[in-house]
């Protein structure tokens, strides 16, 4: 009888231990979960002075194309076959947004220039960029083009995109369809495809200063009317 007690009690205990435990294992995920969801968004340093982004990413190949013998030689002389490059990072308001405003540091170094050129393949524009743009920002330079990086990171350009050998012609709802599937967590509110005359010229897409993907009414109204737009083969020239 002793030893019926015994193992009474015990199974006892054990159960209350195992329902003690419970409770802590379920919460477990979601607390981990919040520690890293605050941990990501604290490492994007937070702009002021702006409402969102907008990051511009250029068809390298029509900017060429377009802009002919006056384009950037960094960027389109023959043995640099670049694809979508980033134009830039705009600071933006829900209806218009800054330029040009007054900074302390208005030049890029040249190592800085160096270390961006895997996004932006000119250093007038990086340049223009900050000048124009990042001045905005409320941020420093170190900041705002961390911020670029890691917005451009977030991207994932289309596979079909990322080789082109030929012209290939499509509409403007198809080259943001292929976005939209590439990034499952964009909306079709918080991406524009813009054009110049015939010529896809650029992908936009808006964020919040987490970088979080957000609608943009403003950015969309600005969106190719066109049926059709081309896009030049990515090769060299």
């Amino acid at each position: 009888m002793i030893r019926n007690v015994l193992r009474v009690a015990l199974t006892s205990a054990a159960f209350a231990l195992l329902a003690a435990c419970a409770p802590a294992e379920q919460s477990q995920p979601s607390d981990k979960t919040s520690t890293e969801t605050k941990q990501a968004a604290a490492v994007v340093p937070r702009g002021e002075g702006f409402d969102f982004y907008v990051l511009a990413l250029s068809w390298s190949p029509s900017y060429c194309e377009a802009e002919g013998e006056q384009a950037n030689g960094q960027q389109c002389r023959a043995g640099r076959p670049y694809g979508f490059v980033v134009h830039g990072l705009w600071p933006q308001y829900e209806r218009g947004f800054p330029e040009s405003c007054p900074t302390g540091n208005s030049d890029v170094s040249s190592d800085r220039l160096r270390s961006l050129y895997d996004l932006i393949p000119s250093a007038g524009l990086i340049r223009h960029q900050w000048r124009k743009h990042g001045s905005c920002s409320g941020l420093g330079q170190d900041d705002y083009f961390k911020v670029l990086r890691a917005a451009r990171e977030k991207i994932e350009i289309p596979k079909e995109f990322k080789s082109l050998e030929s012209y290939r012609t499509l509409s403007p709802d198809q080259a943001e369809r292929a976005f939209l599937q590439s990034n499952p967590q964009m909306s079709a509110a918080s991406v524009a495809v813009t054009c110049d005359r015939r010529l896809l010229r650029e992908v936009r897409i808006c964020m919040g200063k987490d970088l979080a993907f957000r609608a943009c009414p403003e950015i969309d109204r600005r969106s190719c009317r066109l049926d059709r737009v081309v896009m030049p083969p990515v090769r060299a020239r």
